[in-house]
C-alpha cells in the first residue's frame, strides 16, 4: 500500500499545528493509535502525542488519552507542553556548545578545565569536550541530591571535586554529570546562562514558541504534568531533581517543548542545520553531531546524540541503523530522525504521571516501527542490486546453475546475506562461492585460502591465494557468475581488480555474469588524478582509469567489457534510487566494513590519498581505531607536520598533531609521530590532491628518512611522480593529466547508468 499523495501534501506548518485529515492514514500509521491506545489501558501512560513526517512534510499528528489523571482528569492536545527531560541534552546543551565550537570559542578536543578552571583534580583535567559529549568523561551518572540542597554555587563546588570513576576516553557511561557540565561551560564562555543562550541562538530564531526551560505560569493549563513529589503533583516544574535544585535550568534536564516546536527541530536538522532561511548549525556541524567519532568506540553515540547505543529503542527495527539518530528522556519522551529516508517522529508522553510507574520503551520503538514502515513502502530509497533481484523472484537467475563473488558486503539493507537469499532462492541452484581479497567476511590480511560456507556448506573458492583468476576448474559446471561486492572508488582498491579478473574467464568459458550494482559510497560525481601508465598495470590498477573513477562496479563492468571486447553476456542489476551526487550515508544502505581497515566512510574518502602513500615508508593507521584517518611514523614530527600542511591548505581539511603505536602492520609496537586528519567539508575534498600534497610535504620536511619512491607504486605514473619529486605546485602537476582525464570523462559517459 503507498501513502496516499493528499497525506503527502501536508505542508509541515510553521508549528505543525495542522488539521487532522479527512482521510484514512496508510494502514502502517493505524498502528499508532493501536499500540498507544493498548499501552494507556495497561498503565504505560495516561496519553501520549505523536508526530511524523518525512522531510517537510506531516505523515501523522496525533494526541491521545489524557494528559493529567490527578488530581482532575484533562485530555491530552496535539499543543500540550511536555517536560522533555533528558531529551534537553541534544537540542538546548548540544546544540549550544556546537554553536560555541562553530564561533571558535571552544574546540572539542580541548580539555573542559581550559574553559572552567576550577574543573580539575583527580583525573578531571584530562577530560575533553568531546568526551562529555559522548558520555566518556569518566563521571558518575548522578552524584548524590545531598551535593545539591544548599543551592547551586555549592553543588557546582561538589561537582568540581568529585573524583573520576574510571579514566577519561576509556568507557562510555551515559552521565548526567557530564551534561552539567556542558551547561556550565555554555555559560562561562558565552557569559549567559544556557536557558538565555539557547532561547537566543536556537529556539527564537527557529520558531519554536513554546520551548525553553522555566515555562511560566501562563503556558501551566496546556503543560503536561509529571509526578507527585512531596504530596504535590509537579506542573511547569521540572521533574528532574537535580535540574529542581539547580533552579530549573541545567544542562541534563530542565526543557520544556511541544511536539510542533520539536518537529521543527528535526527539520532543522535533517535539512543540515537551516530551516525556512535561518540557519542554526553548519551543515558539517550537524554531521559531526550525527556521525559516529573516528575511532568508533564510542557505544553508538555521537556528539550530544544517540545512534545504536542501547538507549537507541525509539529508531524501532526500520529506521536506519547506523545513519538515523536521536534520544530519550525519563519522562517519557523521544525524537528520532533518518537522513537515508528523511522521515522523523516526536514521541512525547508524561509515562511519570501520576506515580512514576509507566514505561514507554516498548512504546516508543513500535511507534518508530510504524513510521519506518510507511516509510520504507514510499520512499525513493536506495535499494542495492541483490533487493532489486530479490523483488523481482530471481528471474533473471531462474534455472542457472551460479557461482558468487562476494563477502560480508553482499547482503540486502535489513542485514541478510546474498549468500543465504541466492541459496535459497526457487529456481536458483547455487554451486560455489568465490572469495576475493581478505576473504568471505572481510576479516583477513593476508593470503585467502579456500573454505567452506558454514552455513550452506557450500565450497569457497579463494581469487586471493594461489591465484587471483578463477581456473577452469572452478568454473566447471557453472552457468552464470554473480558479482556483489561493495568497493569504495578508487583504482588500487582492489575488489574491481576481482571483477575484471573474473569476467574476463566469464568470458573465455562462455558464462553469463551479473553485477548486482551498489552505490559509490564516496559519490559518483568527481574524477580525479592520473591514469596509470600502459605499462604498469597490475592487480592494483587492473585498468587506466583514474584514482578516483567516479564509477559503480556495474558501470565499470560496461566499461571493461567495451575497453576489453569481451564477448560475455553482461546484465547489471541497477541500484533503484541512487543519483551521483549522493554519498553512502545520503542513502538507506548502511555501512559496512569493505575490510579490516576500511572502518567508515571517512576513511573511504581519505583513502584515495592516505592510502597512496602506504608504499612509502608510512604507517596510514594500520593497527589503530582510525586507519588513513591517521598517518605518522617514528621520524616525524607531528606538530611540523601538521603545521606545514594546514599552511598549504588542501581543500575541507585540518590537521592536527597525532602520536599513536600501531599494534600491528608497519611500524608495530614502535610509537609514531604524525598528524590526524579531520574532514571538514567532505564536498571540498580532493583526495588526490591530499596524497601529493603530503608525499611532497614529508619529502620537503624529512628528506633523509621519506622514501618518497615508494609513492609511485600505487600512483604507477612515471611522469606525475617525478613531478611529486620536484616539488612541482599541485595545480601544475594536476594540469599533467588534464587531457587524459577529459578522454575517460567522454569514453565514461557512454556507460554511465546513473544521473
Amino acid at each position: 500500500m503507498r501513502i496516499h499523495p493528499a497525506l503527502l501534501a501536508l505542508s509541515l506548518a510553521a508549528s505543525c499545528a495542522a488539521a487532522p485529515p479527512s482521510f484514512p492514514y496508510p494502514s502502517e500509521l493505524k498502528w499508532i493509535r493501536i499500540e498507544v491506545d493498548r499501552a494507556i489501558k495497561r498503565g504505560a501512560c495516561p496519553g501520549a502525542v505523536v508526530l511524523a513526517g518525512r522531510w517537510n512534510r506531516v505523515l501523522y499528528f496525533q494526541a491521545f488519552g489524557n494528559r493529567a489523571v490527578a488530581p482532575r482528569t484533562e485530555a491530552m492536545t496535539k499543543d500540550t507542553i511536555f517536560d522533555l527531560a533528558s531529551v534537553t541534552k541534544p537540542v538546548a546543551t548540544a546544540a549550544s556548545v556546537m554553536i560555541l565550537v562553530e564561533r571558535g570559542k571552544v574546540r572539542l578536543g580541548d580539555p573542559v578545565c581550559r574553559y572552567l578552571p576550577e574543573f580539575t583534580g583527580k583525573g578531571k583535567e584530562k577530560i575533553t569536550v568531546e568526551d562529555l559529549l559522548i558520555h566518556h568523561g569518566g563521571l558518575t551518572p548522578d552524584n548524590s541530591l545531598r551535593d545539591y540542597r544548599d543551592g547551586p554555587e555549592k553543588a557546582w563546588e561538589r561537582i568540581c571535586a568529585l573524583p573520576l570513576l574510571y579514566p577519561s576516553g576509556k568507557k562510555f557511561k551515559y552521565s548526567d554529570v557530564g551534561f552539567i557540565v556542558l551547561g556550565k561551560l555554555v555559560e562561562r564562555v558565552s557569559g549567559k546562562r544556557l536557558d538565555r543562550f539557547a532561547a537566543e541562538n536556537i529556539f527564537r530564531p527557529l520558531g519554536m514558541k513554546h520551548t525553553r526551560f522555566l515555562p511560566p505560569a501562563s503556558w501551566r493549563k496546556k503543560i503536561a504534568p509529571t509526578q507527585r513529589v512531596g504530596g504535590k503533583i509537579l506542573r511547569g516544574v521540572v521533574h528532574d531533581p537535580r535540574a529542581r535544585l539547580l533552579g530549573g535550568v541545567a544542562g541534563h534536564a530542565g526543557l520544556f517543548s511541544t511536539a510542533g516546536d520539536l518537529g521543527r527541530f528535526c527539520r532543522m536538522m535533517l535539512a543540515g542545520g537551516a530551516l525556512d532561511g535561518v540557519r542554526i548549525l553548519k551543515k558539517e556541524t550537524v554531521r559531526a553531531m550525527t556521525t559516529l567519532p573516528p575511532d568508533g568506540h564510542t557505544h553508538g553515540r555521537g556528539l550530544g546524540w544517540d545512534l545504536t547505543s542501547a538507549y537507541s529503542s525509539p529508531r524501532g527495527h526500520w529506521l536506519t541503523k547506523g545513519v538515523s539518530f536521536g534520544h530519550s528522556g525519563f519522562t517519557g519522551t523521544s525524537l528520532w530522525m533518518d537522513p537515508a529516508s528523511g522521515g522523523w517522529v516526536v514521541f512525547l508522553s508524561n509515562r511519570v504521571h501520576p506515580d512514576g510507574k509507566g514505561n514507554v520503551i516498548a512504546l516508543r520503538r513500535k511507534v518508530g516501527d510504524a513510521v519506518g514502515r510507511a516509510l520504507g513502502l514510499d520512499r525513493k530509497g536506495t535499494i542495492p542490486g541483490i533487493e532489486v533481484l530479490a523483488q523481482d523472484g530471481f528471474r533473471l537467475l531462474r534455472g542457472a546453475r551460479v557461482g558468487l563473488i562476494t563477502n560480508q558486503t553482499g547482503r540486502t539493507r535489513d542485514g541478510r546475506s546474498d549468500i543465504d537469499l541466492l541459496y535459497h532462492a526457487p529456481g536458483v541452484k547455487l554451486l560455489r562461492l568465490f572469495s576475493p581479497e581478505h576473504g568471505i567476511r572481510g576479516i583477513l590480511d593476508k593470503a585467502v585460502p579456500d573454505d567452506k560456507d558454514a552455513e550452506t556448506g557450500l565450497p569457497v573458492k579463494s581469487l586471493y591465494g594461489k591465484t587471483r583468476r578463477p581456473t577452469k576448474e572452478m568454473l566447471r559446471g557453472l552457468d552464470a557468475l554473480v558479482f556483489d561486492i561493495q568497493d569504495i572508488g578508487c583504482r588500487f582498491y582492489t575488489f574491481i581488480s576481482t571483477m575484471l579478473y573474473t569476467m574476463e574467464a566469464a568470458s573465455k568459458s562462455g558464462l553469463r555474469f551479473f553485477v548486482l550494482d551498489r552505490p559509490n559510497p564516496i559519490g559518483g560525481h568527481r574524477l580525479f588524478g592520473p591514469l596509470p601508465d600502459p605499462d604498469k598495470l597490475s592487480f592494483t590498477a587492473c585498468a587506466r582509469i583514474p584514482l578516483v573513477h567516479g564509477m559503480t562496479t556495474g558501470e565499470l563492468a560496461r566499461l571493461f567489457r567495451a575497453r576489453k571486447k569481451l564477448e560475455v553476456k553482461l546484465t547489471v542489476v541497477p541500484v533503484k534510487g541512487w543519483r551521483r551526487n549522493q554519498w553512502l550515508d545520503e542513502t538507506d544502505i548502511p555501512w559496512v566494513n569493505p575490510s579490516p581497515n576500511m572502518r567508515s566512510l571517512r576513511a573511504a574518502a581519505l583513502y584515495p590519498g592516505v592510502g597512496l602513500l602506504e608504499a612509502a615508508n608510512l604507517s596510514v593507521g594500520r593497527g589503530t581505531p582510525a586507519p588513513f584517518e591517521v598517518l605518522g611514523a617514528p621520524w616525524i614530527d607531528g606538530k611540523k607536520l601538521a603545521a606545514a600542511l594546514n599552511r598549504a591548505g588542501p581543500a575541507g581539511l585540518v590537521f592536527s598533531p597525532h602520536r599513536f603505536t600501531p599494534n600491528y602492520s608497519k611500524f608495530k609496537g614502535e610509537p609514531c609521530g604524525g598528524i590526524r586528519i579531520r574532514i571538514t567539508d567532505r564536498e571540498a575534498l580532493r583526495p588526490v590532491e591530499l596524497g601529493i600534497v603530503l608525499a611532497e610535504t614529508l619529502d620537503r620536511l624529512f628528506p633523509d628518512k621519506f622514501e618518497i619512491a615508494g609513492v609511485n607504486r600505487l600512483l604507477k605514473n612515471d611522469k606525475v611522480q617525478a613531478m611529486i619529486e620536484k616539488g612541482l605546485p599541485f595545480p601544475t602537476i594536476r594540469a599533467s593529466w588534464k587531457k587524459d582525464l577529459s578522454a575517460f570523462r567522454k569514453e565514461r559517459k557512454k556507460v554511465l547508468l546513473y544521473h
